[in-house]
């Protein structure tokens, strides 16, 4: 099996227990508020967080290059985390999917003003068209919009902003610095949100609080191991899958089906996605190529894997 086959498979693998992972939060957010998902799953995340640093060969201390950009990565980090969990328990999750799809289209264009990058008329055109396709999905005036939908395209926005810091400082900043601060800031800031919603978890409710992490971990480490086999322009895509995971898991386990304006914005934002990796892959070394080179799963308690594939590092 070639290298780009390995990456393709290890990203669908990655997906598919992202997936998996958005479903527990979803079962999770029916009885219990984000703030206190986060805050548990945070928790128990640090273990394994820090097993995986302790490779970290790199010389320095904890005090970041670039203050105020990481700053308001980890402020952008916390309320993509929210943001998220809440529209995962309250939207169906074909539909959160096809908002959080527009944070390529999104990235795209934060990447004029932050890196510099030229967006030409093909990029730009793709962008419009998946923001139309997100328009769709929405179908404002036609359908009522709910705090879900609007958490979901937050998440979307803040989500595209942190991933594209990563892009601009990354390189000058460590991995642990990039990781740590949003973790803590989750677990103090959440901390204290939680304390007004806090409800007694029994101890199933817990674990799951537990797998959310479990899952989170895994399904990074498996990313990270694709962007190391494979070409972007191959792995990026697959995150797609998850639109897949998230009709069948939707149809049998919460009795959701994909109505037809979710069907059709979800496969523009989709072909707009697709579009941009195509070009962005095309530009070579030309391009900053904010998309290809920002890897940007994980929110909430998931690590980000940006954080261990330093921008600019070949894949393979």
């Amino acid at each position: 099996m070639g290298q780009n086959a390995q990456g393709a498979g290890f990203a669908l693998l990655a997906f598919a227990i992202f997936a998996t992972h958005d479903v527990v939060i979803k079962f999770l957010g029916a009885t219990y508020s984000p703030f206190q998902i986060i805050f548990f799953s945070t928790l128990m995340s640090f273990p394994l967080v820090t097993f995986m640093l302790m490779r970290d060969a790199t010389h320095g201390n904890l005090r970041p290059v670039h203050p105020w950009w990481t700053a308001l990565r980890t402020g952008c980090v916390v309320i993509n985390g929210m943001c998220a969990f809440y529209a995962f328990s309250v939207l169906p999750l074909a539909q959160t999917y096809a908002i959080l799809f527009a944070s390529p289209l999104l990235i795209t264009l934060l990447s004029i003003p932050l890196l510099g990058e030229k967006v030409g008329l093909h990029r730009g055109a793709a962008v419009v068209a998946g923001l139309i396709g997100v328009m769709v999905v929405l179908r404002p005036g036609s359908a009522d919009l709910s705090s879900g939908h609007f958490a979901a395209m937050a998440s979307a926005v803040f989500g595209a902003t942190a991933s594209i810091i990563v892009r601009k400082v990354g390189r000058q900043e460590r991995s642990v610095v990039l990781l740590l601060y949003p973790m803590a800031a989750n677990f103090v800031l959440v901390g204290a949100l939680m304390i007004a919603t806090y409800k007694p978890m029994p101890i199933q409710d817990f674990g799951g609080a537990g797998l959310i992490s479990i899952m989170g971990f895994i399904a990074g480490l498996f990313l990270i191991g694709a962007y190391r086999r494979g070409e972007a322009a191959i792995v990026a895509p697959m995150q797609y899958s998850q639109i897949i995971w998230a009709t069948i898991y939707g149809y049998f386990i919460f009795g959701e089906s994909i109505d037809m304006p979710t069907f059709v914005g979800a496969g523009i934002i989709i072909a707009s996605g697709l579009y941009i990796v195509a070009r962005e892959s095309g530009k070579g070394a030309a391009s900053q190529t904010p998309v290809l080179r920002t890897r940007s799963r994980g929110n909430g308690a998931s690590f980000r894997i940006t954080s261990f594939i330093k921008p600019g590092k070949p894949e393979n």
